[in-house]
């Protein structure tokens, strides 16, 4: 069989077993783009030719379709440029997916270079590349302390003409409502452990649960 023709075939398997047809909800990350540290790990593993960089964003459970994946992809990106683009796609899609897998959530492809990432999100990457909090605390804290005003200033404001009328009555408890729930999810989201891919819980005893996403893609040379 074609080499070519199997990679491209292969691809979009792999995509399709991994439900990128579906618009499941998706975790607020940059773990999926070409940006991102997963693929740009998954970069430096294939130019080194040692997978060991990239196993850190997998569960242990997901190693071994990992290294597997990375064994085959080096063999195929030997045959030409074609090759290697599309033997590297396959990898990195791969990954993604056993890594999106480890923090329970669904692969819906790669997103390309140049996707918008959240602020907050950038501010958390920089943080730790200048190994200060601040910029990123401020920017959080700034944003979540605005939404909450802003909130406040509107259902305030309805309050004072509430008992007017029925009309009046309801825009109030609407604003009142869009209020409390903003600041309930403000706290509950300052209370709880993040949904990632290792939770505090997992981290502090030492064990990990892996949930597979469904079908696994076959790689032949």
């Amino acid at each position: 069989m074609n080499t070519l023709f199997t990679l491209r075939s292969l691809t979009a398997a792999a995509l399709l077993a991994a439900g990128f047809f579906f618009t499941p909800r998706m975790a607020q990350a940059h773990c999926d783009t070409m940006d991102g540290p997963v693929v740009q790990a998954a970069k430096v593993a294939l130019e080194k030719k040692d997978v060991t960089p990239v196993l850190k964003w997998v569960k242990p459970e997901g190693e071994a379709e990992v290294r597997a994946a990375f064994d085959k992809t080096l063999a195929v990106r030997v045959k030409g440029a074609d090759a290697k683009e599309l033997a590297d796609q396959f990898f990195f899609e791969t990954l993604v997916r056993v890594h999106r897998a480890g923090e329970g959530e669904p692969f819906m492809g790669i997103k390309p270079a140049g996707t918008a990432i959240e602020p907050a999100v950038r501010a958390a990457d920089e943080a730790l590349e200048h190994g200060s909090v601040d910029k990123l605390v401020k920017e959080v804290t700034d944003e979540a302390a605005a939404g909450i005003r802003k909130r406040f200033a509107e259902a305030s404001e309805k309050r004072k003409h509430a008992d007017q009328n029925v009309e009046a009555g309801r825009e109030y408890i609407e604003a009142y409502v869009s209020y409390i729930h903003y600041v309930e999810r403000m706290s509950e989201a300052a209370k709880s452990a993040a949904h990632g891919h290792f939770s505090e819980a997992e981290t502090h005893a030492g064990h990990h649960e892996y949930q597979v996403a469904g079908g696994r893609p076959s790689f032949r040379k």
